[in-house]
């Protein structure tokens, strides 16, 4: 298995701490709004690419965050907390907001299928554990106090651009990091890890008492004490937007390795934009939809997913109702074929063919080059078209790729099985139009027909479906 590593901006060899098991952290969404089909991409990104690290052999342990509290309207530190926000647009508090959006992404993401993660941590339920590594920062002299916040004082890392590979000079005032207000910072870089409920943060709604005073963490803290507490000091994977390189992600590098003296991640991952019109997907530009949008106009999730499938992580996809119409239309036309060949029972074992082993392995390098989804799609076409693997070992296969898809390929309804005698005689009718024998394969659909079903040429194979 090998993965793009942001850090090093090089594919690598993928070689967990503790194999076969994997650590694997991903940067959730701050719960004050519907999560976007944007936001929706970069979730099923980090499921795909679990699903494929399981199904290679790897057990993965998989955090995703909840953030409640303590990121603001600017990724820097400065503007309003999202979640209070929210709270005086909804006149509802800042819990029963997070309650709120957290049930929304849930069904959503359940709709999409994918998979539970193993803990989904709230950001409010850990601050302890966040003032703790403060606590470690200041005694370590890695933090400072002002009378406004704490902050970390990146002059104390060497290695603080290391992710995002800016010079820190041009991290000044107005330039997407730290309040210009507060005076008592020492570089315009420093970060807050804790700030306090004063100035413009005295009405604060969420604020925990700590030994500096009351008030709330800072957004960055919270990954780095929750993926701590949950899965190590050194975690495998870390992935999220690319959005989050410049910021979020360097100074949890910073904090992280400062605090516990160890390396924070060994692979960084993040994936690309979906775009509309070439530009980034957002509320606020008025293409923000909602997976709840698109069910209304009359699409399935996993129309949406099929067409997530169709674009590697790492590339921007650009979303068009038509590109949406066509991933459509290519997963019908995939649930046709499968229920045109449904096995009531696949045996215990499949011995499959040299060639059908082929489409398999081709399958495991695409997932296992960074994992080229795309390209393992295409295997999975390729599979369904090859005339010289039976019905059965496509069946089978297509529902071992699908582990990886995620597509429910297994969950066919059982009432559109076709019967045994109805797969032969269209088999029949296909051999005879591939000899261009046509008057034998229109005479093979008169029987179909005279049986009670109906067959319809597709692009790729053909579709049975009962007579209404």
């Amino acid at each position: 298995m090998k993965l793009y590593n942001t850090l090093t901006r090089r594919l690598e060899e993928f070689q967990p701490i503790n194999s076969p098991h994997v650590s694997f952290y991903h940067c959730g969404p701050t719960v004050y709004w519907t999560q976007h089909i944007g936001n929706m991409r970069g979730m099923t990104m980090a499921d795909l690419i679990r699903r494929s690290l399981t199904y290679v052999g790897y057990n993965v342990n998989f955090v995703r965050n909840y953030t409640d509290v303590g990121h603001l309207t600017s990724d820097a530190d400065e503007g309003e907390d999202k979640m209070e926000k929210a709270s005086r647009r909804e006149k509802l508090s800042p819990d029963k907001i997070a309650q709120k959006y957290i049930d929304i992404f849930e069904k959503d993401i359940t709709l999409l299928n994918n998979l539970p993660a193993n803990h989904n941590p709230r950001a409010s339920q850990y601050v302890t554990e966040m003032i703790e590594m403060i606590k470690i920062l200041i005694n370590k002299k890695h933090a400072y106090i002002t009378s406004q916040a704490i902050y970390f004082n990146v002059s104390t890392f060497s290695y603080y651009n290391a992710l995002n590979k800016q010079k820190i000079d041009l991290n000044i005032k107005g330039m997407g990091k730290g309040k210009a207000d507060d005076h008592e910072k020492k570089h315009p870089a420093d970060f807050v890890l804790w700030f306090f409920k004063v100035g413009e943060y005295k009405n604060a709604l969420q604020t925990w008492q700590s030994p500096w005073g009351k008030g709330f963490p800072g957004w960055h803290m919270e990954c780095s004490a929750m993926s701590k507490k949950l899965l190590g000091e050194t975690i495998d994977i870390h992935m999220g937007g690319i959005e989050h390189i410049p910021v979020h992600h360097t100074n949890e590098i910073a904090q992280s390795e400062s605090a516990n003296e160890k390396k924070f991640v060994n692979c960084w991952l993040h994936n690309e934009h979906l775009t509309i019109s070439g530009d980034k997907m957002a509320k606020s530009q008025g293409t923000g939809y909602s997976l709840s949008e698109l069910i209304e106009k009359g699409f399935d999730p996993l129309d949406l997913r099929y067409f997530f499938l169709t674009a590697h992580y790492r590339s921007r996809q650009n979303f068009t109702w038509e590109a949406l119409k066509n991933a459509k239309q290519s997963r019908e036309q995939l649930i046709s074929i499968l229920q045109t060949i449904y096995q009531d029972h696949l045996p215990d074992k499949i011995d499959y063919s040299n060639k059908a082993l082929g489409y398999k392995k081709t399958f495991i390098e695409a997932i296992s080059n960074d994992i080229q989804i795309p390209q393992a799609l295409a295997v999975l076409w390729n599979t369904v078209k090859n005339k010289n693997i039976s019905p059965l070992e496509k069946y089978g296969l297509l529902l071992e790729f699908d582990q990886v898809f995620g597509l429910s390929l297994d969950l066919l309804p059982t009432q559109h099985r076709i019967p045994n005698e109805i797969r032969l005689l269209a088999e029949q009718r296909q051999e005879a139009k591939d000899k261009k024998d046509y008057v034998t394969a229109d005479n093979i659909r008169k029987q179909i027909e005279n049986k009670g079903y109906l067959i319809e040429d597709q692009k790729r194979l053909y579709h049975i479906k009962q007579k209404n």
